[in-house]
């Protein structure tokens, strides 16, 4: 996992600083960039370097949400980064939407760090090349 980076958006403070922790849990090499709505990560993904190597996306933010920066993306030259959503909502209407709209996968934030933990590591172990999302795959299960 040389070279690996994730960018990670949302507006709460401490669900940055949560997911921080728990990716500087992981026995891996991450080179992690947090960015505090839409418009910042669309900017920094226009603007590299870096490039990321995944996106973890909030959906309910202010100004460009995950919605609006995911259609953006998915219809970009930046398609092919792979988008995870790591959002509050379990909602099957907001989760089919995220499929349709391109997203790669879809994490409900789990309460407990250890979870956390766990889902992140997840995702992170799936092959984004050969991965292709469907109504089965698309969410994460713990």
């Amino acid at each position: 996992m040389k070279n690996f980076t994730i960018f990670y958006t949302d507006d709460d403070e401490d669900d940055l600083n949560i997911f921080t922790d728990a990716v500087e849990s992981l026995s891996r090499d991450i080179n992690l960039l947090t960015y505090s709505g839409g418009e910042k990560l669309l900017n920094a993904i226009y603007h590299p370097p870096p490039v990321p190597s995944v996106i973890f996306l909030d959906l309910n933010m202010p100004g460009k949400n995950g919605f609006d920066v995911l259609n953006e993306l998915k219809g970009s030259d930046k398609s092919d980064i792979p988008v995870i959503i790591f959002s509050t909502s379990n909602e099957p209407g907001i989760i089919d939407k995220c499929l349709k709209l391109g997203a790669n996968y879809f994490i409900t934030k789990p309460v407990l760090m250890k979870d956390i933990v766990k889902s992140i590591e997840h995702s992170l172990n799936i092959n984004w090349k050969e991965f292709v999302p469907d109504s089965k795959n698309f969410v994460y299960k713990s």
